[in-house]
């Protein structure tokens, strides 16, 4: 059903109610508007990182930059509002001094969620372990697949890290533990963008030994196109989820994140990137790892915002 938000030659976009993209909140879609497709929420927690923190102050960021999303794709010919039916549940509770129990409490109120049968959840971060409640969350509205769900991945870093200062729950740790628990099929997962340096060569260890695809920052200039196109279409139609770690994107264009990594993509390079997903069956999906604080003039925040707004995308008729 189609998603109504204020006409902006009426309504300017700098006033009213700040939700992500203008759309209207859960509790404000009529019957007439239901059920939903796609519900964005915040998740402030930055308690998992490894560096700088301040990725908290992320979703605020982002839903403020995306006052300027249109809904009209040109690359995609379609205008989501009328393809979909669209709404902000606002933020998730978190606890900040425990990234395990922010992940608990973080994916029941995801699952928990309208209309699990047909929304999706994108999340809004936050720090790139908040990830893992996301993906719980859109396992079990999955009907938990014994197989996991499948993961596109776009990172600077694996993520897969067994622990951090003793700790296992964080940033660098997300997706070994969603690949421990079963929310992940490592198999069926590929990560776009990776760039060192590195601690040590060991660190693509965990990866290389469960079969995940990797496409390297500098693989992206040849073959990576070519890789990630044979994913999409060896998924043969699964449920995938889409997680985008804005460092994935060059400090030149997305400085306002806690562990930049140079020689990185552009932001025209991370929207194209994207859009060659086209025929995977997204599930849910988050973009993360958004830092306002050493974000020049919010153009992290912006870039985020249309990565997300790009996502949903893809899941247009």
């Amino acid at each position: 059903m189609p998603t109504q938000i204020p006409n902006s030659r009426v309504m300017p976009r700098f006033a009213g109610l700040v939700t992500f993209g203008r759309y209207p909140r859960v509790a404000d879609v009529s019957p007439a508007d239901r059920p939903l497709d796609w519900v964005f929420y915040g998740v402030p927690f930055d308690g998992g990182v490894t560096y700088r923190p301040g990725a908290r102050f992320g979703p605020r960021a982002i839903r403020e930059e995306s006052q300027y999303l249109k809904p009209y794709s040109m690359a995609h010919r379609v205008n989501v509002c009328e393809q979909l039916s669209l709404a902000d549940a606002g933020d998730a509770p978190v606890s900040p001094y425990s990234a395990p129990e922010t992940a608990r409490s973080v994916a029941e109120y995801a699952t928990d969620l309208p209309d699990p049968a047909t929304a999706r959840l994108l999340a809004l971060g936050g720090d790139h372990s908040v990830a893992y409640a996301n993906i719980r969350a859109t396992w079990e509205r999955r009907g938990r697949p014994p197989d996991g769900l499948a993961l596109i991945h776009f990172d600077s870093h694996l993520d897969t890290v067994d622990s951090v200062w003793g700790e296992k729950w964080g940033h660098a740790s997300v997706f070994i533990r969603a690949i421990e628990d079963g929310l992940v099929d490592p198999g069926r997962m590929i990560s776009i963008g990776v760039k060192g340096p590195l601690n040590s060569a060991a660190d693509t260890d965990f990866a290389r030994r469960h079969g995940v695809t990797m496409v390297t920052r500098d693989e992206l200039e040849n073959s990576g196109p070519a890789t990630i196109r044979a994913f999409v279409d060896g998924l043969g139609g699964a449920p995938a989820y889409v997680t985008f770690d804005v460092d994935v994107v060059d400090p030149a264009f997305a400085p306002g994140t806690g562990t930049p990594s140079v020689g990185g993509i552009s932001s025209a390079d991370a929207l194209t990137l994207v859009r060659s997903l086209r025929g995977l069956n997204v599930a849910g999906a988050d973009v993360v790892e958004v830092l306002p604080d050493r974000d020049h003039a919010g153009i992290t925040a912006l870039l985020a915002a249309h990565v997300a707004f790009e996502i949903v995308c893809l899941s247009c008729p």
